[in-house]
């Protein structure tokens, strides 16, 4: 069983959802994340999903888009946010971290490093999902095999325009949660219609058999406790990097968890 699967079978028991803060890698400071990861749990985040920063992302708003540039001028790039899991895992064993992005860096890691590099180092690392926004589930076969075979769940996206035999073939190959996108458009886009979210959740319910997170335009304790009442999981992004941007260094940690503990209190009120 992956940690992750461990991890919502434990929420479930306690009638609790999963919070999932994403953060960039390498923002705002090159070498704050695994301190702000060790924060986001102490705050009751039960997985993390940590963005690879990457200069072409698709979904990704423009705040998230910053926080990519910045983490990439400081030098952050696949290698560096594996080696953040590294340090991440010396103190925390057990909460799932799932890295999110884009498939140039991997398959370019795997060009410099040899063929399956990426699944022997992120193994290595501490790595329990992996969220590739642009790899289709028709695609992913054999990637998916490899990574179950070493206990990392693949991670896919869904959302408002998808139709029930795209929802069949992600729920075909996905593993650990699905992530469904509750706006058309990018991260941070447009505000949360939690009616259109709950009306969706049974229809993707039909098709895949894992736990359902939901995500884009939860930016605040009221909007994850109506998300929270519907779904597996809440995820929050947009807001999170917006508030640790121009933090100082010595109170990003802080600042994070303390936001992150208000909507943990909400989910489980």
């Amino acid at each position: 069983m992956s940690r992750i699967d461990a991890t919502f079978e434990k929420l479930q028991r306690e009638n609790r959802k999963a919070l999932i803060p994403y953060v960039t890698a390498g923002f705002p400071y090159a070498d704050i994340t695994p301190a702000l990861m060790h924060g986001m749990v102490s705050a009751g985040a039960n997985v993390i999903e940590l963005g690879v920063p990457f200069s072409d992302p698709s979904a990704d708003g423009p705040v998230i888009q910053k926080a990519g540039e910045r983490a990439l001028s400081l030098g952050i790039g696949l290698a560096q946010v594996l080696g953040m899991v590294k340090a991440f895992r010396e103190k925390d064993p057990t909460t799932p971290v799932v890295l999110m992005g884009y498939a140039n860096p991997i398959e370019r890691y795997d060009q410099m490093h040899g063929n399956d590099a990426f699944i022997r180092d992120a193994v290595a690392s501490g790595v329990d999902g992996v969220l590739i926004v642009d790899y289709p589930p028709e695609e992913c076969q054999a990637f998916s095999r490899k990574l179950k075979a070493n206990n990392i769940d693949l991670i896919f996206l869904l959302a408002p325009t998808s139709t029930e035999k795209r929802m069949q073939e992600v729920a075909d190959v996905a593993s650990g949660y699905v992530y469904y996108v509750s706006l058309k458009g990018v991260t941070g886009s447009g505000a949360l219609n939690t009616a259109e979210v709950e009306a969706m959740l049974p229809r993707i319910r039909q098709h895949v058999h894992v736990p359902v997170g939901v995500g884009f335009g939860i930016r605040d304790a009221e909007t994850a406790k109506a998300i929270g009442r519907m779904a597996d999981a809440v995820v929050i992004g947009t807001r999170l990097i917006q508030l640790i941007e121009d933090q100082p260094h010595e109170k990003v940690a802080a600042v994070a968890a303390d936001f992150l503990r208000g909507i943990r209190a909400a989910l489980d009120a």
